[in-house]
């Protein structure tokens, strides 16, 4: 059975696609960790949209995670036309503040699973000579944060990862997109421990995009078999606007408004 398997689908991002994308009538493979809100999640979906939804609970911050939903995946004899990489975790602060397996895990989770998955489900697409693999980045992967300094890396991997196998996967008629959202109305940053790590940006900003509208933009993007998108027209301003200032001054500029703020906390 065809399907559109989904990371960290049961909030945010992940969940407003797969709300969309099941009002398409397309079938779903929902991974996340919290297996009563999946299920709850997918009963909804197929009641209301007539569409096969079904979960996988998987924490894929751990080793070895991303080759279990690959298995569970052919034993249950699905077909993952499209393999939508979202699961993502951030951290904020000081890095010899931050716990170091926090950290590791996150890169467990933002890197290695999202290349263990994208390695495992392209062969199959590749014999098909169809396929579709959407990775979801971040405007913090245009540059080097400070007090962000993992999780900005860690999604710079990513949208180096996604414009290369572009290339790569282009002969055998697998489209792949890079979703860069910004700050988005999710519950990302508190869950990270990075609220007012960014500078001039918070929640309540106008600026910031509800999932939804993310999920929108992503999926218009597709239908126009589009690389890459960067959702949110200040977003976009702002990366362009990045790639013309220095990495040096980029980092001056965030470590003093992350201390700054730091100080007006205490």
């Amino acid at each position: 059975m065809k399907t559109i398997l989904i990371t960290g689908a049961s909030g945010g991002i992940g969940e407003a696609l797969a709300n969309k994308l099941a009002e398409r009538k397309h079938n779903l493979l929902l991974v996340a960790r919290n297996a009563e809100k999946l299920s709850a999640q997918c009963n909804q979906l197929a009641d209301k949209f007539g569409i096969n939804a079904q979960f996988i609970a998987a924490d894929l911050s751990k080793p070895g995670v991303a080759e279990q939903v690959f298995s569970e995946t052919q034993q249950r004899g699905l077909e993952v036309e499209m393999l939508i990489n979202n699961a993502g975790v951030g951290s904020g602060g000081a890095l010899t503040d931050i716990a170091l397996k926090a950290e590791l895990d996150m890169l467990q989770l933002n890197i290695s699973s999202l290349v263990a998955l994208t390695h495992l489900f392209l062969p199959q697409m590749q014999q098909r000579k169809s396929g579709t693999i959407i990775n979801v980045a971040s405007v913090a992967g245009f540059m080097p944060i400070p007090y962000m300094a993992t999780y900005a890396a860690s999604k710079m991997f990513v949208r180096s990862f996604t414009e290369a196998i572009t290339e790569e996967c282009k002969p055998y008629n697998i489209h792949v997109m890079l979703l860069v959202p910004g700050l988005t109305r999710t519950n990302f940053n508190h869950a990270s421990g990075i609220e007012g790590v960014r500078p001039n940006v918070e929640y309540k900003d106008t600026s910031t995009q509800s999932p939804e509208q993310v999920a929108d933009e992503a999926l218009k993007a597709l239908d126009k078999k589009k690389p890459f998108i960067v959702s949110g027209r200040r977003n976009r301003l702002s990366t362009r606007a990045v790639a013309l200032v220095p990495n040096a001054m980029i980092t001056k500029i965030y470590a003093k408004s992350f201390l700054k703020k730091q100080k007006n906390n205490v």
